[in-house]
């Protein structure tokens, strides 16, 4: 059944189906237009459909809300969503407003906003969930909520106040890095720039990974040094050295100052190879263990819920040192040879010897052909000595293969109507590597 009063909160995530059932996307936002005298009317929905395409769905188009999911006539037009003017989006512009309650010359803050149905598929803004100041010392304290219609309140920005992003940052929390990354890159540049301000460090640094070069470049430079280096310091080696291969010597050297000095250290490492070589696309944290090392305490390396899938798929068997660069490289093994043998047998026993490194100084399309040749999805680097490195990952190569704008390219702007497309799960990027029992 339809709802006729919806909170856009809870909408942001719903699934859009076609009538037939088919899965047309995810709603991501709502548009609204605000009107001389009346409450503002919502004009549509941004949705988000495969291939990380936001488009316009026309309020119009909506036959159904209700139950956590919106139903479409069928009919949508796939043209990028292009933002007009005099056009507001709820969660990213709305939440997080300040407004002035009339009757009680209260300031509160916008939480959350209710939209409803006046008939004949007419939606405006009904009401507005607002949070008053509060009202006890204690840090951890909220104030006191009320709701009220439009006409109770009046936008009270103050001059040179930055809208709190709070509020979208929780509208967006279950969304993955790739996803928010790409929600952030459909608002204005300003808001932009509040919502990244506003996330923990580990939050931005895996969305700043799956962002093109220059918004990332763009969001850094507008940190605070101390910040910014907080942020590198959670981001894979290799992403933070593209990045900071891109700022001046001096500011790219202040950063790596500030920085943890064991994850300065890795990527001064990987700033030193050039940006189309093995080299320069591998990450400093494989899983490595010892030769004298058993499947269970490989497995037990491998099933860490940080760790990302395509570094999980094989653990590198070196002599000691096991930090990068180790001792001579011996070989890899893959998790499903560990999965075939009792727990107790020796990694250095299982070695694939068909598997051979590459070298460090190794072309970006030599590192291709090799993965492609022998269906990798990681390849280890090794240096003049046979010492491990690294390891090439396949979203590596993926990044470097691709045209520099893939994120922003989606599939054709004619209407169409869609089928529900199997989408791949974007690799969760890992933190620090536990390394081998006797690393």
């Amino acid at each position: 059944m339809s709802a006729t009063k919806v909170f856009v909160a809870r909408l942001a995530g719903c699934s859009v189906f076609d009538p037939a059932g088919d899965r047309v996307g995810r709603v991501r936002d709502v548009l609204v237009v605000y009107r001389r005298v009346d409450a503002p009317h919502v004009v549509g929905l941004i949705v988000e459909v495969p291939g990380k395409r936001r488009i316009f769905l026309s309020i119009g188009r909506v036959t159904s809300i209700g139950a956590g999911q919106v139903i479409t006539t069928g009919i949508v037009n796939m043209r990028r969503f292009e933002q007009r003017g005099g056009e507001v989006r709820v969660i990213a512009e709305m939440l997080g407003r300040k407004v002035l309650i009339k009757n009680q010359r209260i300031r509160a803050t916008i939480e959350d906003v209710a939209i409803e149905d006046r008939g004949q598929g007419d939606w405006e803004v009904s009401q507005l969930f607002l949070r008053k100041p509060k009202t006890t010392p204690s840090p951890f304290g909220k104030g006191p909520t009320t709701f009220a219609t439009w006409n109770e309140v009046t936008e009270d920005e103050l001059p040179g106040e930055a809208q709190s992003a709070e509020h979208v940052i929780a509208a967006y929390s279950d969304l993955l890095p790739a996803d928010l990354a790409s929600t952030l890159l459909d608002l204005p540049e300003e808001r932009r720039f509040e919502v990244a301000e506003e996330l923990p460090d580990d939050r931005l640094a895996d969305v700043l990974e799956e962002m093109p070069d220059q918004e990332r470049i763009e969001i850094l430079t507008r940190l605070e040094d101390a910040r910014a280096a907080d942020v590198l310091d959670q981001m894979q080696p290799d992403d933070a050295a593209d990045v900071l291969a891109q700022f001046p010597d001096d500011r790219s050297e202040a950063l790596l100052q500030l920085m943890e000095p064991e994850e300065a250290q890795d990527v001064r490492m990987l700033l030193e190879y050039e940006p189309d070589t093995a080299g320069g696309l591998m990450t400093t944290e494989p899983v490595i263990v010892s030769a004298d090392a058993t499947v269970a305490e490989g497995l037990a390396l491998i099933r860490r819920h940080e760790l990302a899938p395509a570094l999980g798929a094989s653990v590198c068997v070196v002599l000691p040192p096991y930090e990068p660069p180790t001792g001579r490289f011996l070989g890899l093994v893959h998790f499903q040879r560990m999965l075939r043998y009792p727990p107790n047998e020796r990694l250095g026993t299982l070695i694939d010897q068909q598997t051979e490194p590459v070298r460090v100084d190794a072309s970006a399309a030599e590192v291709t052909r090799v993965m492609a040749t022998y269906n990798l999805v990681s390849v280890p680097v090794v240096d003049d000595a046979h010492r491990l490195v690294g390891v090439v990952t396949i979203d590596d190569v993926l990044d470097h293969v691709l045209p520099d704008d893939w994120r922003s390219q989606g599939e054709g702007d004619a209407p169409s109507r869609l089928r529900q497309r199997q989408r791949k799960t974007p690799v969760t990027t890992g933190r620090r590597t536990t390394r081998g029992p006797n690393g």
